[in-house]
Formats: C-alpha cells, structure tokens, sequence
C-alpha cells in the first residue's frame, strides 16, 4: 500500500473529471479553459461531481491498494521485446518461437500466433538496423521466415486468409522456391474463391516438391467439392430468383 500527498492530491479532481468525461464519451478536457492546473482548480466553483467538489475543498491524502496477481519464480520475468536490448531480442527468440510452437500444440492458436508475433517483431528491430542485402540483414531475414509461415499457418486456422496472401507473398517475392509459402498462400486463395491462384500455386508446389502430390490432391479435391456446392447452391437461389 502507498500513500500521495501534496500537489498530486491537489490536481487529483480535476484528472478523475477528465476520466469520468472520457468513460462518458466526452471531450476530456470538457470546461477546462488553457492555463495551468492550479488555476484551473480554483477558477472552477463545480466540477460536476459532488464527491470531487468534496475531495477539491478539503484535500485527502490519496492511498492505492496494490493487488498481487501472479508470483513469478526467479528467473522466469521475461521483459516485453520493445524493452530489450539487441543482444537480448536474438537470445530470446529461439525461446519465444518454442513457446509459440508448444502453445500451437495444445491448440492455442491465437495465442501461438501472439508469440511468433513477438519474435518476429524482435528480429525485424534488428533488421532495421543493417543495411538491406547485406549477410547480416539476410540473415536475420532467414530467421524471420520460419516464423513469417508458422504465424501465417495460426492465420490460416483464424481464417484470416488476406493477411496469409501478404505474408506469403511478401516470402514468395525474396524466395521463389519456398515450397511451404505457396503451399499455404494456395490455401488461403481457395478458401476465398481465387480459383485460378490457388490452382496455379499448388502446381508450383508440385513443381517444387512431388512428394506432396498427396496432400495436394486433397487440397484439390476439397475445392472441387466446394464449386460444387457452390454452383448447386448458386443454382438454386437464381432458379428461385427468376421464378417470382
């Protein structure tokens, strides 16, 4: 428990105001004319809540309980990545991006995708910082694309298939033969009716890798089996269209 005094308790009306604005939808700064806070404070015979009013005339010291909500063990604290240095972004990486694949086991989607996320936004600070095509930058790019696809595959279950279009394009443009990119970018093109797409990159897959002939065929299979259903179902509604 703490306790604030002095100038902070002083001001403390007139910010619970503008919160209680902002929670309402309002202007925050509703009422308030430009000059310090002070001035404001006495310039001002209501604030429009009678317990601030209160609080305004006769100043209490403010007390804020602090709640504990998890007890880490030594050691295990792990620092968001914006407050990382360098050195400590690439160390956590291999960490972040085994958490994000455990988390994907257990079915944790989203929040597999949250950590890949979180690595690839360490990688990327880092690539900010080389010059783009030097080894250094290729290299850090290398790291990213593991990571670019697994995130894309959480994306894929999300059914956030545009998103999968990028990023796999965005793979696709710096690396050809990345067999796994066109694999799920044919994914997400079937599954939003980009039929020619999706054919066309599950051929470059076949190209690349004939041993996925299989697992193509099914992809192919599944989306003959929705134009299908889609052209009965089209079929149907235009039949019942002209007949009214």
């Amino acid at each position: 428990m703490s306790r604030a005094e002095g100038p902070h308790v002083v001001l403390y009306p007139l910010v619970s105001k503008s919160l209680r604005n902002i929670a309402a939808g309002k202007d925050p700064l509703e009422g308030q004319r430009h000059c310090c806070s002070i001035a404001q404070l006495h310039d001002h015979c209501s604030l429009g809540y009678p317990d601030l009013d209160e609080l305004q005339k006769n100043p209490q010291p403010l007390i804020f309980d602090i709640e504990v909500l998890k007890v880490e063990a030594p050691g295990s604290y792990q620092q968001d990545p914006w407050a990382m240095t360098d050195e400590e972004k690439l160390q956590a990486v291999p960490l972040i991006h085994k958490e994000g694949n455990e988390l994907y086991r257990q079915g944790k989607v989203q929040e597999a995708a949250a950590k890949y996320y979180d690595a690839i936004a360490c990688l990327k600070n880092l690539q900010m910082k080389e010059q783009p095509g030097s080894p250094d930058w290729i290299e850090l790019d290398q790291k990213i694309t593991p990571l670019l696809l697994n995130y894309c595959q959480c994306k894929l279950q999300c059914e956030e298939y545009y998103e999968v279009l990028d990023h796999c394009s965005s793979i696709l443009n710096k690396y050809e033969d990345n067999v796994k990119a066109y694999f799920k970018r044919g994914k997400a093109h079937a599954a939003v009716w980009n039929v020619a797409e999706a054919q066309a990159d599950f051929a470059k897959v076949l190209a690349l890798d004939p041993s996925l002939r299989p697992v193509v065929s099914k992809e192919l299979r599944s989306l003959e089996a929705r134009l299908r259903e889609k052209d009965a179902e089209d079929k149907v509604r235009f039949k019942g269209m002209f007949s009214q």
